[in-house]
């Protein structure tokens, strides 16, 4: 028999082995748990910020039903302990329900298939599936980045595992009205079926996931990172151009492409010094062959003196021959693993995993990174291979502080991010951003700038990072960018890669982050500085990639997108601001500002760039004309000037120079 009790607030229920917990989380959003374990385990997950609510739980006076509401949200409890969610007093949401009889929507009893379903595992924790009746007319966003020609995820499954491009940030939005976080850090799986809505764990202690139902995308988004968490402010400082290519290997060679920019009048933000400038992973330090001590300090102070930032590149991987691996492994601040050797990666070097769940590990990292890098004048760093990549991604095999990899891993690009956003902290580095590969729910307000990894370079990967900025913003992730023309490229010559990178370059204009970057092919032209095996000088490079290393016409495209860049600073601040103070993305699907407009929730090539700009990006190779819907009001072109009216669509001209993005008025 089901009991049912009022718990300061919350509800609380008791059916046979299982104990069930519906608290209010925020406005008009409910926390539910639950677990077969004799005591609720006491994770916040991602759910770390204070929050008020104002939930009421009333029990029938049988004690056969009960119901918690705050706000606009209600949640339901039959005798059976189904959860029935309500937006209004209307049902936006039902767990599966196999039983005869009763009201609500109902499978044969002879289907054995239960809501909530804990399966034991070798440890004493559960593969955990909860599922819920789908609706097959909902639409579903969201979910942080993956990487597909998709933005409406309805018939949809998605692996909730961190991997290089591939970020699990499991949020989604409905068109009905609610949004739903699976708070739930380990491996598993979301499957959005018409016939059924599922989510998985691979394995944890708990069924944890937190639901909001408002009016509108923006409201839902406003109460989750109410929830989780929001992004600081970004400084103005960083909103015009990045420099970046693989890479530069010497203090002679970034000042050679520093003082070119400053000959053309061009201002650097930021440029960065990449991978293996190091001598062996895990040492986070300069190979002193390469950058010397004095022109490393030469190199910082006449950047400085420009006025440009410098990021260098740091990685979680430790080669065992690093001047830290022997001290690391003996303090347990690597990632372990249950079977066979520790090491775990094998990129250039045998190399383990720093475990940045161990508050221990995460301060010897940032005291390293501070005395070889901070001191020296590096002000900003680059968390790379923060999924953390791996040889394989045997998440069950990898053992964290935390726990296994299958019930922990998805937060491990958050731990990554902390152990340098406290440190920074302390240090009054407060307004440093770090880019990192990876995220996951709450990232954001660690400073983390998302950027979306190794990608081909070519229109469909192209069209695949315009729909995954758009999920991003959606999970709360609004710090986010990409390399511009895609990270792999064979021959930088090719006049096809160049018509992209143009495409690329002018689309990164309306994106939070202008930054160059990419691996410029073919790399077996370019001699290795010296013939060992290992240091700053015996890694590959790529050719170059600055905006003049493209041609006399692609240059002048990307100057008059450069000056357009530059002249949008203040209203990109604006945005950041109200990020800040609300969650809002920078990039936002078009449904999140028109709502009220049917075609917007079906538009996945053309976003808002705030409220005032709407982008329609060239995603296709010799396109020289768009079309492009424009929602009702008034509209007025970018290159041209030339006014439209909204509610319809248009087609408008693109050639090479030109990409349509329109004001509205």
């Amino acid at each position: 028999m089901i009991r049912f009790n009022d718990n300061n607030g919350g509800l609380l229920m008791r059916l046979r082995d299982e104990t069930v917990m519906i608290d209010g989380w925020g406005k008009n959003a409910l926390r539910f748990r639950a677990t077969r374990r004799a005591q609720m385990p006491a994770h916040a997950h991602a759910l770390t910020e204070e929050v008020a609510h104002e939930a009421k739980v009333t029990i029938a006076a049988d004690g056969e039903s009960a119901e918690i509401v705050n706000g606009r949200i209600k949640a339901t409890v039959n005798s059976v302990g189904i959860i029935c969610i309500y937006r209004d007093d209307k049902l936006i949401l039902q767990e599966y329900y196999s039983c005869y009889g009763g009201s609500i929507r109902k499978h044969p009893i002879c289907y054995k298939l239960v809501a909530r379903e804990y399966k034991g595992i070798s440890s004493d924790d559960f593969k955990i599936t909860v599922r819920f009746e789908a609706d097959p007319d909902e639409k579903l966003y969201g979910m942080g980045q993956y990487q597909m020609p998709i933005l409406e995820l309805k018939g949809c499954t998605l692996p909730l595992e961190q991997r290089n491009s591939q970020v699990s940030v499991p949020l989604v939005i409905s068109d009905r009205g609610y949004g739903m976080l699976w708070n739930n850090p380990a491996t598993g799986e979301a499957a959005f079926g018409k016939n059924i809505t599922k989510w998985v764990s691979t394995e944890s202690d708990m069924i944890d996931y937190w639901i909001t139902a408002d009016e509108t995308p923006a409201d839902i988004v406003r109460n989750y990172t109410e929830c989780v968490g929001r992004a600081p402010v970004m400084s103005k400082d960083y909103l015009g151009l990045w420099q970046c290519k693989l890479r530069y290997r010497t203090p002679e060679e970034v000042l050679e492409v520093a003082r070119k920019y400053k000959e053309l009048g061009i201002h650097l933000d930021v440029i960065v010094i990449d991978f293996f400038h190091w001598p062996y992973q895990g040492d986070w330090k300069f190979d002193d062959k390469y950058w010397p001590e004095d022109k490393l300090k030469a190199m910082v102070d006449e950047l400085h003196g420009m006025g440009t930032k410098i990021m260098v590149s740091v990685w979680p991987s430790v080669d065992k021959r690093s001047e830290n691996y022997y001290k690391m492994e003996q303090y347990g601040l690597i990632s372990s693993t249950d079977i066979g050797s520790l090491q775990t990666y094998d990129y250039q070097g045998d190399c383990a995993t720093v475990d940045f769940f161990n508050p221990e590990a995460r301060e010897f990292v940032w005291e390293t990174c501070k005395r070889n890098y901070r001191d020296r004048g590096i002000d900003l760093f680059w968390l790379d291979n923060s999924e953390p990549d791996s040889a394989s991604y045997d998440f069950e095999n990898h053992r964290y502080y935390a726990g296994r990899g299958s019930k922990v891993s998805c937060e491990y690009p958050k731990m990554y991010l902390r152990a340098f956003a406290e440190g920074q902290d302390k240090n009054g580095d407060s307004e440093a951003v770090n880019l990192i590969r990876s995220a996951w729910v709450g990232s954001q307000k660690y400073r983390g700038l998302v950027w979306t990894g190794d990608v081909q370079s070519n229109f469909e990967s192209f069209r695949d990072q315009v729909i995954a900025g758009q999920s991003m913003g959606l999970a709360g992730i609004p710090w986010w960018t990409t390399d511009i023309g895609g990270f792999m490229t064979d021959d930088y010559k090719d006049p096809d890669f160049v018509e992209l990178l143009i495409r690329w370059y002018q689309y990164a204009v309306f994106c939070p982050i202008f930054r160059m970057h990419g691996d410029r092919g073919p790399n077996w032209d370019i001699p290795a500085l010296d013939d060992r095996d290992f240091g700053g000088g015996y890694l590959y490079t790529g050719h170059p990639n600055e905006i003049w290393s493209y041609g006399d016409e692609c240059f002048e495209i990307m100057k008059k997108y450069l000056a357009l860049r530059i002249s949008l600073k203040d209203y990109i601040a604006e945005l950041m601001e109200e990020t800040s103070k609300t969650g809002a993305p920078l990039i936002r699907t078009m449904f999140y500002e028109f709502p009220e407009d049917k075609k917007c929730w079906e538009l996945t090539d053309q976003f808002m760039f705030g409220s005032r700009y709407l982008v329609a990006p060239v995603l296709a190779l010799g396109a020289r004309e768009l079309t492009v819907y424009l929602p009702a009001g008034k509209w007025e072109s970018l290159s041209d000037g030339t006014a439209f009216d909204g509610g319809r669509f248009v087609t408008v001209p693109a050639p090479l120079d030109t990409m349509p993005v329109f004001r509205r008025v």
